[in-house]
């Protein structure tokens, strides 16, 4: 069974910055309550060096996020890489404040929760002049939407669909009341791309069906791959294509 980090509410309101409550004594390094190792790192040379600042996780943690967006910290890479399958025999999740900068001046700044995109994010030319700006939940874009069975308590969710710049962009899921998936895939480009699965309530599959791998492939017609019966037998194979 699929969890989320907490009900996702995508309320971008809420929990927008790390904590700045003023206390008797600031801990250092602590972001959301969760301890964390600075680190950075650095690419090209000269005036074209590139530089990143960022914490990461002070110990190692799965991510219990249904984003398709995965960010951490590649030890042997040295660098923060994204990642839609989480190994955490290379790296550590981050987590925390995040900036980029060129030649002293700010190129990206936004802030990490567990490996996700959270909060403001924002990005900008050389001469300091803003060219995006972005608002996610816990990796969630700000325009996704997201339904429940229980609308007044918002602890089941019924559907979420990841929305960026107006497209469905990520995964998406249809969940079952008893908290089960239904239906997951991969948008991109707001086409359905990939592998789709669907669920039978229990939680075993019921059916594979197969997307183009790239969006806008007409050479590709959608088909039913495989199909199985509520005990998880195979009942039909399809590897010839649409």
């Amino acid at each position: 069974m699929f969890t989320i980090d907490t009900p996702v509410n995508l309320d971008f309101e809420k929990e927008e910055e790390p904590e700045t409550k003023k206390k008797k004594k600031i801990k250092k390094k602590v972001f959301y309550g969760i301890k964390t190792k600075k680190g950075f790192s650095r690419k090209g040379v000269g005036e074209r060096t590139v530089y990143e600042n960022f914490y990461y996780l002070k110990k190692p943690e799965l991510p219990e996020t249904l984003v398709r967006d995965i960010y951490y910290y590649d030890f042997a890479r040295r660098e923060i890489v994204r990642t839609s399958r989480f190994d955490p025999k290379k790296g550590v999740l981050v987590h925390g404040p995040y900036k980029k900068i060129q030649n002293n001046v700010i190129l990206e700044t936004g802030i990490y929760y567990k490996g996700t995109k959270h909060g403001r994010w924002m990005k900008y030319n050389r001469d300091s002049t803003l060219t995006d700006k972005e608002k996610y939940f816990r990796g969630w874009p700000k325009e996704s939407m997201i339904s429940y069975y229980d609308p007044v308590e918002r602890k089941n969710p019924k559907e979420i669909i990841p929305i960026e710049f107006g497209e469905k962009e990520g995964n998406y899921y249809m969940f079952f009341e008893n908290g089960q998936v239904a239906v997951t895939g991969e948008y991109h480009w707001d086409q359905r791309i990939g592998d789709w699965y669907e669920y039978y309530p229990s939680g075993r599959r019921k059916k594979l069906i197969a997307y183009p791998k790239e969006p806008f492939d007409k050479n590709v017609t959608p088909y039913i791959k495989v199909e199985w019966n509520d005990k998880g037998r195979e009942i039909y194979r399809n590897n010839k294509g649409g």
